[in-house]
């Protein structure tokens, strides 16, 4: 569950449309449970957008696969070698906009996969909410063996869900975050003129899917009990998300750093080269290294390793063994 999408999307804006607004008015008059389903879907449903021929090309230069989330197949990307580092979009967005972050941190050392959150860009499904991101989060996370993630509104949420639900990870980083879904929820509701007892109705319907209300879904309360390194960015500007969903956020993890950019809005941090080293040199400095000094990006018995550590290991444990009189390699 996101904030209320920004002005282009149905339901945005301190007004939605008159017409919309006439049209639940006349549901909520005639048949209430009716106006609540259609409430609780339009809530949980994400404007799906085409991916620009910018983010096309971006993509088009990584590795495509699928990954599999409950019901969903997520359409993923991989880019260069080393660690994993996850990137997670926003509300009715793709992974494509998140591709600014992938050259700093390739360069750093890193592998980079971006993907489409559910019922979002090139991923099936039709609803989405805030659980939804994080239950991604942790399918695409498992899979890749990431060692960071960083996400972006509404996927920012997610991830920090993830994370508090014991998603293991290095470090993390969350930019123009919302601390949770209550406030979204009641601009929704304003913006629909919904009546109390309809807009009960939509919260129960909600609640029924997600498991959670809007209102329980609030990162400051839930801060994970192993903290990881956290950055937060959020600029002061942003109309989207209000700088001071991320400033709780930071305030309530422990050790978080928060950085306040100026004039950037929500979508200018993802495209800003200042931001985007920063948060490259965020990552690559909390991520665990190998004894001879560069990223970690395998495990190996009680170990981390580099690859070519790994690899050095590897071919040293072969060569010291010898070859049985039955053919079989023994230590």
């Amino acid at each position: 569950m996101d904030r209320v999408p920004p002005p282009r999307d149905v339901h945005a804006g301190p007004l939605a449309p008159r017409a919309l607004r006439i049209t639940f008015a006349m549901a909520t008059a005639i048949a209430p449970s009716l106006a609540a389903f259609a409430g609780a879907r339009l809530f949980l449903t994400p404007p799906r957008r085409r991916a620009s021929r910018g983010e096309r090309e971006a993509l088009a230069a990584g590795d495509a696969f699928v990954v599999r989330a409950g019901r969903e197949r997520l359409r993923a990307w991989r880019f260069g070698a080393g660690p994993p580092v996850l990137l997670v979009h926003g509300w009715g967005g793709r992974g494509g906009q998140m591709a600014a972050f992938i050259p700093p941190l390739v360069a750093a050392g890193c592998s980079v996969v971006a993907f489409d959150a559910p019922a979002h860009g090139a991923s099936t499904g039709r609803l989405a909410s805030g659980l939804d991101f994080a239950a991604a989060v942790s399918a695409i996370a498992a899979r890749i063996g990431a060692r960071a993630a960083i996400g972006h509104s509404i996927g920012a949420a997610g991830l920090g869900w993830a994370l508090a639900d014991g998603l293991r990870l290095d470090t993390a980083v969350m930019l123009g975050p919302p601390r949770g879904a209550g406030a979204s929820f009641r601009q929704f509701c304003d913006a629909l003129v919904l009546p109390a007892a309809v807009r009960d109705e939509v919260r129960g319907r909600i609640r029924r899917r997600t498991g959670i209300t809007p209102e329980d879904f609030d990162l400051p309360r839930r801060v994970p009990s192993a903290p990881v390194p956290l950055l937060v960015v959020h600029d002061r500007h942003d109309r989207v998300i209000p700088w001071e969903d991320g400033e709780a956020i930071a305030r309530a993890w422990p050790g978080a750093a928060l950085v306040s950019t100026e004039r950037l809005g929500h979508r200018g941090i993802l495209r800003d080269p200042s931001v985007t080293a920063r948060v490259a040199a965020f990552v690559s400095a909390h991520l665990t290294r190998c004894t001879c000094g560069r990223l970690a990006s395998r495990t190996v018995g009680a170990g981390v390793w580099c690859d070519a550590c790994a690899l050095e290991r590897e071919l040293h444990d072969r060569s010291s063994r010898s070859i049985g009189p039955s053919g079989a390699a023994v230590a």
